[in-house]
């Protein structure tokens, strides 16, 4: 089974309490191909500039992803520049430059079509849903956003809620995205704006799945599903961590070929530990080092550590 992934191929300046790091290969859609990569095909579409070199695309075509949509411009690549110095749950922005991901056109390979799950990445909604229309035939479609598209792009970013199958986001998201302050009143409110199931990520917290009653007859959208997180002593740098986590949940569900609650379940457990493998080097140091054993077995003990 091959997932298709739109969104960013960038790289990341970072400042963390562990130390620093300058122009780390980053951004969303990379983050999300590596985890995903332990478990099935994963095909990118994104943008470059003349600074991503053979090194860095070797990052991604060494854990087997197709490169083929990661279209090459002349300029440089999004650059985003943050640090971790006053709360590691939540980075201060320093600088984002857009560079060629401004103009970001997002063009399918005929070669991808037949992809038959999209994951949608935080980029704007209104490439989202261009990208949607384009892949009519795919059998399951998961995507993200983000605190800017929902506070600015409201009216755009609601049509795709509409045309999602699983939306990923992070708690305060789904309370800025309906207003509501209490966590379980929010992800219904996420509910009724069109996506069938909601998993929203609570950092260190772990994460909890929702779902609308088409999803598992034996559920409604008061149900729902909680997975912890792997302990960590330490955190290096979490940037990545939410996309390594999409990754790690989407690449395991669509390599089972089937949505059960079960293969459900199990998934979130899968994005829990790639998420926390993520955080525990720079940029994408910790998964290139990462190994399919290492991550059934962190999954195992993660659930060992919360089953009687």
């Amino acid at each position: 089974m091959s997932i298709l992934v739109v969104g960013s191929v960038a790289f990341d300046s970072l400042e963390t309490p562990s130390g620093k790091r300058e122009r780390v290969l980053g951004g969303a859609a990379t983050h999300f191909a590596l985890a995903a990569s332990f478990f099935t095909k994963v095909r990118v579409v994104g943008v470059v500039g003349d600074d991503f070199l053979p090194e860095h695309e070797a990052v991604l075509t060494s854990r087997g992803i197709d490169t083929t949509g990661i279209e090459r411009a002349e300029g440089k690549s999004f650059h985003w520049k943050g640090e971790y110095l006053r709360d590691l749950n939540e980075a201060d922005t320093l600088a984002t430059d857009l560079n060629v991901f401004g103009s970001f056109e997002p063009k399918i390979p005929e070669s991808y079509k037949d992809s038959e799950y999209l994951f949608l990445a935080n980029i704007d909604p209104v490439l989202q849903l261009q990208v949607r229309k384009a892949m009519p035939n795919a059998k399951l479609v998961a995507g993200d956003t983000m605190n800017y598209w929902i506070n600015a792009h409201r009216e755009n970013l609601l049509p795709v809620l509409r045309e999602l199958d699983i939306l990923i986001i992070n708690d305060k998201e789904s309370r800025l995205l309906t207003g509501e302050a209490n966590g379980l009143k929010a992800a219904q409110g996420v509910l009724d704006l069109g996506p069938k199931s909601l998993v929203v990520k609570y950092g260190e917290h772990g994460s909890a799945a929702f779902f609308t009653p088409e999803v598992f007859r034996t559920r409604d959208c008061r149900k729902m599903f909680r997975a912890p997180a792997t302990p960590l002593e330490e955190v290096v740098d979490p940037t990545g961590a939410g996309d390594s986590f999409a990754g790690g949940f989407y690449g395991y569900l669509a390599s089972q070929g089937e949505l059960t609650e079960e293969v459900f379940r199990r998934a979130m457990f899968y994005g829990c530990v790639c998420g926390s493998l993520n955080v525990q080097d720079f940029g994408t140091e910790r998964m290139q080092r990462t190994t399919r054993a290492e991550i059934d077995e962190q999954v195992q003990k993660l659930i060992e550590l919360t089953h009687l």
